[in-house]
């Protein structure tokens, strides 16, 4: 479980735009670095939501990482309770 902590997020330059990733699942590209942080945390929070709303049936087939969906549903069950997710995204 990632508990506390947050799974991987990368900072890269992409020409004039600063692009952050988490996890390679979700994605925020802007000209700054808030800008970034506000188009991940968008994406993230659509992620947490789905996770949240209709779970995730993870298959031999279609493999996934049980931890990582567990972080986004709690980040999801934070959302729905009025909770600051971008603490617990960057923190």
């Amino acid at each position: 479980m990632y508990g506390t902590a947050t799974p991987s997020l990368t900072v890269t330059e992409v020409g004039d735009s600063v692009r952050l990733e988490l996890a390679g699942i979700a994605r925020g590209e802007g000209r700054s670095l808030q800008d970034a942080a506000d188009a991940l945390v968008d994406a993230v929070l659509r992620l947490a939501t789905a996770v949240r709303s209709n779970g995730v049936r993870v298959t031999p087939e279609v493999p996934g990482d049980v931890e990582l969906f567990d972080y986004l549903y709690q980040l999801g069950e934070l959302a729905a309770a009025g909770g600051d997710v971008r603490q617990r995204l960057f923190g």
